[in-house]
């Protein structure tokens, strides 16, 4: 058997089957209907997008939808009947593989549209097989199945039970800072009787604590990052243990957005590692309207290991090749990290800043993806060599994820109330793309037979196909992920772990450990890749643990040490 645990490449990417390919580039393709200013990944073939109501173009039953599915086969959306307001809503699987879409907006009160108060809305797609997403639908009873608490820029994150850790918001729509915060946790299902518990560092961190960075660990608990903050938020105990500030008074939530990841944990221990990018150094006591659309984001990406020994030496300090306000990471199959998305300058929000442009905070959008490699050393783990330019800004109200096939999905980026698309510097964007890796156009392996489910600690074989091009004896990783739920510049419940796996001497299958525990991966759906000489498969989607709904029990192996 030709071992293929566990190599994580180095910058930059080694000259592979894909020096053949035509690299890294951008293509254009299809509308959005409906601005996707959020986004998740839901089936093989689907993603749901969600906007507010409005004016957008996409119609149902004879007035704008909020809502839609889009075909990645098709490159066209499908209007979804929505019933609540989820303008700056959250969202993730629970255990039983349905996507909850939670919070949102107040009642509008638009004359073209029938929407209904979203503050305290759940919004419930379950699993769908219709590839078209024809006969998909979106289940909503507001009056009886509800949020405890009214919450708009809340973030969420599935925990080890399979349910919704829900931090954060506030209580009402704010112009810029949390000026109405809610300063709670609570869950989906709900624990503690429906009532939400009271968080010390949420109190803390006002008023630039909108969309709180929410990350579950593999020992179960939570890292929680907010303004210049974060904490690991004990579950089971109820417990807060602050961690060091973020450095150099870079805050990293709205309306200052950074963005956040949990880098990709792998076996044996799955030590956890946090990255953080982008955001603001500004002091978040000057009111909005003494600040300028024009004021450098920051540059910092800062990095700590959450181990005893990590937490004491603090955060790790890099820099990106430019500041960026409103970026986003996403993980790829190889255990990377693309930067995307983001401004150069100035804020989250609309209106609120001495010189907007337009109806923006933010101008000097940020054009080129960089790739951050966690293997390599500090200074050299950032590069952009390679990566191409687009011409459509993504900025505020944008969303990005990987997709099934393995590329990565643009959409959306509104810096105006409703839809613009009048001759101003940033229109309101319907314009899809996909930025493809230089894997996207050789050949690649192949995954067939695989199981559609799997448990915790267990054996599984997988047939593959590689293509002779490629060197099956080099770089060979198999990544367990979730693709996570795009908005305002974080990717919520975003998650790769490493599998051990082995490869038959024929080269015809491979052997692979599923991770030990429902806390390494929480309980849920997931996409396998196989990357082999720097070419990924496509995903191959399965439910991971049991597939009951939450809470489910702790399930598989313990990890030999406690985090």
């Amino acid at each position: 058997m030709v071992s293929l645990f566990l190599v994580v490449l180095a910058a930059p990417y080694c000259v592979s089957a894909a020096s053949d390919s035509l690299g890294w580039h951008f293509v254009q393709n299809g509308t959005s209907g409906v601005l996707a200013l959020e986004a998740m990944v839901v089936s093989p073939t689907l993603a749901i997008m969600f906007n507010r109501p409005g004016n957008d173009p996409l119609q149902i039953n004879g007035h704008p939808a909020w809502g839609a599915l889009w075909n990645f086969e098709t490159n066209t959306a499908t209007a979804l009947d929505v019933l609540t307001d989820s303008f700056c809503a959250s969202g993730a699987f629970i255990s039983n593989g349905t996507m909850i879409s939670l919070g949102g907006n107040p009642l509008e009160n638009l004359d073209t549209v029938p929407d209904k108060d979203g503050l305290m809305a759940l919004r419930i797609f379950e699993p769908c097989l219709d590839p078209s997403g024809a006969s998909c639908t979106l289940f909503e009873d507001p009056d009886n199945i509800h949020l405890a608490e009214k919450r708009w820029y809340p973030s969420s994150a599935r925990i080890f039970d399979g349910s919704l850790l829900i931090v954060g918001g506030t209580h009402t729509p704010a112009a810029f800072y949390n000026i109405d915060p809610a300063n709670t946790f609570e869950f989906f299902p709900s624990k503690d009787g429906g009532v939400p518990r009271t968080s010390d560092f949420l109190e803390r961190t006002v008023p630039t604590n909108l969309f709180p960075r929410a990350l579950a660990l593999p020992d179960g608990k939570v890292f929680i990052a907010a303004n210049n903050q974060s904490i690991i938020y004990d579950i089971e105990a109820n417990t807060e243990t602050p961690l060091p500030d973020i450095p150099n008074g870079v805050r990293i939530t709205n309306p200052m957005d950074g963005t956040a990841t949990l880098l990709p944990l792998s076996p044996p221990d799955y030590i956890p590692e946090v990255l953080i990018c982008g955001g603001s150094a500004t002091d978040d006591s000057i009111p909005s309207r003494n600040l300028s659309a024009q004021t450098p984001a920051s540059d910092q990406c800062s990095r700590i290991t959450l181990t005893p020994e990590g937490i004491a030496q603090g955060w790790e300090v890099e820099h990106m090749l430019e500041g960026r306000m409103m970026p986003e990471m996403i993980l790829l199959p190889n255990g990377q990290v693309l930067i995307t998305n983001g401004a150069g300058t100035g804020f989250a929000a609309l209106r609120s800043v001495a010189d907007p442009v337009g109806q923006s905070n933010a101008d000097n959008p940020v054009l080129t993806p960089s790739l951050y490699t966690p293997s390599a050393d500090v200074g050299q783990r950032i590069s952009n060599v390679g990566l191409p330019t687009t011409d459509i800004p993504r900025m505020y109200h944008a969303s990005v994820s990987l997709t099934p096939m393995g590329n990565i999905f643009l959409a959306g980026s509104n810096e105006n109330v409703l839809i613009v698309n009048e001759s101003v510097k940033f229109p309101s964007e319907f314009r899809v793309e996909y930025l493809n890796p230089p894997y996207m156009t050789v050949e690649r392996p192949i995954l067939q037979d695989v199981p559609s489910q799997i448990g915790f600690h267990e054996n599984f074989t997988i047939t593959v196909d590689l293509p002779e091009s490629l060197n099956a004896s080099t770089v060979q990783v198999v990544a367990l992920m979730d693709l996570g739920f795009s908005s305002h510049a974080f990717h919520s419940s975003s998650r790769l772990v490493f599998m051990t796996a082995s490869l038959s001497e024929d080269k015809t299958t491979l052997s692979v450990l599923s991770p030990p525990n429902n806390r390494v991966y929480p309980p849920g759906p997931a996409f396998i890749f196989v990357t082999v000489d720097d070419v990924s498969s496509a995903g191959a989607q399965v439910m991971v643990g049991s597939g009951l709904s939450p809470p489910v029990p702790d399930q598989g192996v313990s990890l030999p040490t406690s985090l």
